[in-house]
């Protein structure tokens, strides 16, 4: 038995135009799956560097995203601790979460710990959420009054960091392009909001720390912002590069690193750190009982219905949004 849905579908890759409505067939679920009625999408950069080819997408025609909230419709026979009616998120490294309906590994679903949390909210935190986990908890043993640099910090993923690291009681720098953003993020966590476009972060960063630099810089912004990224950080500071919005960073020369202060850097993605049911259970059970129990507030700013994907990435793109973006069911 199989049942059909709409979904946002990318047979060549190029600009946010590629993406298009398509109804595609959905079959009955598996033993192990569950199927989920989407109520709300979760919008992330990487979706866009997917669409436009800038990273290599598994087959075409492709559906993009990874992650979603929804409500289970269907359950798999050797399915438990799941049930029809439940609402849940999830995260699954084949995209294609862009869709009204999904077939997703029961492994890959997590019952939320509220189930009132409207659905907007809990897309919006799980992909960024997850991220955020990862950066804050699973690289380095953050410690209170550890100076930490967070880049593009009013984007989905900034705003769940700062106040994650916050949380955690690092001293938290933060870079945005704007006042506006400035504002934003001393509601979220960052203490110490920079804005770029009038002050220069790495004076701003050694000026703040009394010229020793930060413990953490985690660096989304890419060759714009590296080079700098590693003279803010301290004597044997990590630079965690997980994205380059303005473009990949150069190599690295080894002994370059040893000069700045034997640093340590590292290149890791999200893929990684829940590639195994176990961690990513473990990463969402920790992320959502900091939102249950308001350590962690997520900003959702920016909604658009799922068949306007590409005035979402159009946006997301510019540097238009702050917090999350979803796709809305």
């Amino acid at each position: 038995m199989s049942n059909s849905t709409g979904a946002m579908i990318v047979e060549k890759t190029g600009g946010p135009e590629v993406l298009k409505w398509k109804e595609i067939e959905l079959p009955d679920v598996s033993d192990s799956q569950v199927q989920i009625r989407q109520e709300a999408i979760g919008v992330d950069f990487i979706d866009t560097q997917l669409r436009s080819g800038l990273l290599p997408l598994p087959t075409l025609p492709s559906g993009l995203g990874f992650a979603a909230a929804g409500v289970i419709e269907k359950v798999g026979k050797s399915v438990s601790g799941l049930a029809e009616g439940d609402k849940v998120v999830y995260h699954f490294l084949t995209p294609g979460a862009y869709a009204e309906k999904r077939n997703v590994p029961a492994e890959r679903v997590f019952k939320l710990p509220d189930q009132n949390l409207d659905s907007a909210t809990a897309a919006g935190a799980l992909f960024r959420g997850l991220t955020a986990w990862y950066l804050a908890t699973r690289l380095k043993d953050i410690k209170a009054g550890d100076w930490v640099l967070v880049h593009a910090a009013a984007g989905g993923v900034g705003l769940i960091l700062c106040q994650w690291l916050a949380h955690l009681g690092a001293q938290v720098i933060g870079t945005c392009v704007g006042d506006e953003k400035a504002r934003i993020l001393t509601e979220y966590g960052c203490a110490h909001p920079i804005n770029i476009e009038k002050v220069d972060f790495l004076e701003e960063t050694k000026r703040l720390t009394d010229g020793k630099g930060v413990s953490v810089v985690y660096e989304s912004i890419g060759k714009d912002t590296f080079e700098k990224s590693l003279d803010c950080a301290q004597r044997f500071g990590l630079v965690v590069s997980f994205g380059w919005a303005s473009g990949d960073v150069p190599p690295v020369d080894l002994a370059y690193l040893r000069n700045k202060g034997s640093l340590f850097i590292t290149r890791p993605t999200i893929s990684h750190y829940v590639a195994e049911s176990a961690d990513f259970q473990r990463g969402a059970s920790e992320l959502f009982a900091l939102v249950k129990f308001g350590d962690l507030r997520i900003r959702v700013d920016n909604r658009y219905p799922l068949k306007q994907a590409s005035v979402a990435h159009q946006d997301l793109a510019s540097g238009k949004t702050s917090g999350s973006v979803i796709l809305t069911v």
